[in-house]
């Protein structure tokens, strides 16, 4: 590889001394697929530039561009394919393995072991006037900026340049996108991308003006490209679903969750005025009690007192015919009369009870539905859920899963393997794979039953901080242990601080409890 190198530093020394906005994460996401393809020819010690085009990664070892930019390589066995990606201080031996003129493209399985972030298809239409970004390595663009040899022989970032869909062209072999972002010699092979950054096309030619460079271009349509992988036996990770902006959906989120308010806030009113109708229910009702209990109470006490009358006149006759025992009798029987009379009429209800009563009433009409008049059971989140995926509430750029099927447990366990840690009114776990540039952030909302899972498709540096950072928490699996769970609630801010303030793919799931 090494001498590769050489020889491509030395063949690029000859070269030179010759004559609607995107998010800008997506395009950045779609830029760490982008490569340049180098032809050099060998002969002996000596070497010779060929050519170069650009590509991008369909698999994680396997590159799309141009059929025209590697036929010299099938025709001339001397020269030889490097790849040379976007990021990171390594570049790789490149092979041909399927290759068709007819549509102008070709693949090319990547040697020395390389891997990289492979980028997603979209195979749904192509509105006219659609925003579309070309992304590549023109030549024009490196000789403009005088880069030395160690620039063009290393990783660097493309060019990107903006434009818009003018039609879908036919020509006479296949299928193309005509379009109006600039490109030119070098662009060949490298990808035209919408909004979200997913491959509408690869750049095969341009129109020319006076001979420079092109003013309208080219792409072979992602139909062509997933034809041609299919028939080469590679699968493409590919989606159908229209691009929407972050900045749309959390507009609508914002909107959603203000209506939520509202409705609870129409709720609480409601409620207040319906408490407000049962209480001036209940004190008219009251206040009449009250008034009937009174006037029973004072009727009671006056007949007590007639009858004490009554007693102490019989008491004086028993006197008089000497009956003095009987009389005794009778005057007593008159005199507790009396102090019951006495007592039952300052026993009389006050008015001022009632809105003692009217609390009294409402506290055992709420504990009228509790068992046993305690508080109510809070009822448990845990148990099986089947989870659909809401896309109106979703941005979906790279995948769809419609349905998801989770087991959570109330201390954050998920399908009984992985610990998920408290963030804020939900339960969060972070992934961040080896093998990928992806780091993804899955969390559950038990309470509103909602699943989310949140795509970061990041550069090769955050990827390694983020790498780095989880290997100081290691890989948890589902526990009771606060000092665990705090880790992992660490680890995801951590994390977090190393990702970009929106992620690239925002997937929302509504769940419901799985029937048994």
């Amino acid at each position: 590889m090494n001498r590769f190198l050489t020889f491509i530093a030395l063949a690029f020394a000859a070269l030179l001394a010759g004559p609607a906005q995107a998010d800008p994460a997506d395009i950045s996401a779609a830029s760490r697929s982008v490569v340049r393809v180098v032809l050099a020819a060998t002969d002996g010690d000596k070497v010779a530039f060929v050519g170069h085009g650009s590509g991008f990664a369909v698999a994680p070892d396997k590159i799309v561009t141009n059929a025209h930019v590697v036929e010299i390589a099938r025709q001339e066995k001397s020269v030889v394919i490097g790849i040379v990606p976007s990021q990171g201080g390594t570049s790789y031996g490149g092979k041909v393995i399927a290759y068709s003129p007819g549509n102008d493209l070709a693949l090319i399985q990547l040697e020395d072991g390389g891997r990289l972030p492979p980028m997603t298809v979209f195979g749904g239409p192509v509105a006219d006037g659609a925003d579309v970004v070309a992304v590549g390595y023109p030549g024009s663009v490196d000789r403009a900026q005088g880069l030395n040899l160690d620039d063009l022989i290393n990783p660097m970032s493309p060019v990107k340049t903006r434009g818009s869909v003018s039609g879908g062209r036919t020509t006479k072999q296949f299928d193309t996108i005509l379009h109006t972002a600039p490109i030119a010699s070098g662009n060949s092979g490298g990808p035209l991308i919408d909004n979200c950054g997913r491959i509408l096309g690869a750049n095969s030619f341009g129109s020319l003006s006076d001979g420079n460079d092109a003013e309208f271009g080219f792409a072979v349509s992602s139909r062509e490209i997933l034809s041609f992988l299919r028939k080469a036996g590679v699968k493409a990770s590919s989606t159908a679903t229209p691009c929407r902006s972050s900045a749309d959906i959390s507009r609508q989120e914002q909107q959603r969750e203000a209506a939520a308010r509202a409705r609870v806030e129409a709720a609480k009113n409601a409620e207040a005025a319906k408490r407000q109708q049962a209480e001036t229910q209940l004190r008219t009702q009251m206040s009449q009690d009250i008034t009937t209990e009174r006037e029973n109470h004072m009727a009671i006490a006056a007949l007590m007192l007639v009858l004490s009358l009554v007693a102490v006149g019989a008491a004086g006759y028993f006197m008089m015919n000497s009956k003095r025992n009987v009389a005794i009798g009778t005057g007593g029987g008159a005199a507790l009369l009396v102090v019951g009379a006495i007592l039952i009429f300052l026993s009389r209800p006050a008015f001022s009870e009632i809105d003692d009563r009217i609390a009294a009433a409402l506290k055992a009409d709420q504990n009228g539905g509790e068992d046993g008049g305690g508080e109510p059971a809070i009822a448990s989140a845990a148990g099986a859920y089947q989870c659909n995926i809401n896309a109106d509430r979703s941005r979906i750029t790279v995948s769809q899963t419609d349905m998801l099927p989770i087991e959570w447990a109330d201390g954050g366990c998920v399908n009984g393997r992985t610990q998920y840690g408290r963030d804020g009114g939900k339960w969060s776990r972070i992934f961040v794979p080896n093998q990928e540039q992806t780091v993804t952030i899955s969390s559950f909302d038990p309470d509103r039953a909602e699943f989310t899972t949140e795509r970061y498709l990041v550069g090769l540096a955050a990827m390694t901080k983020a790498r780095d950072i989880r290997r100081k928490y290691g890989n948890r699996s589902c526990t009771t242990d606060e000092t665990v769970l705090s880790d992992i609630e660490d680890m995801v801010k951590s994390i977090r601080t190393e990702l970009p303030m929106q992620p690239n793919e925002r997937l929302v799931y509504e769940c419901e409890k799985a029937t048994p």
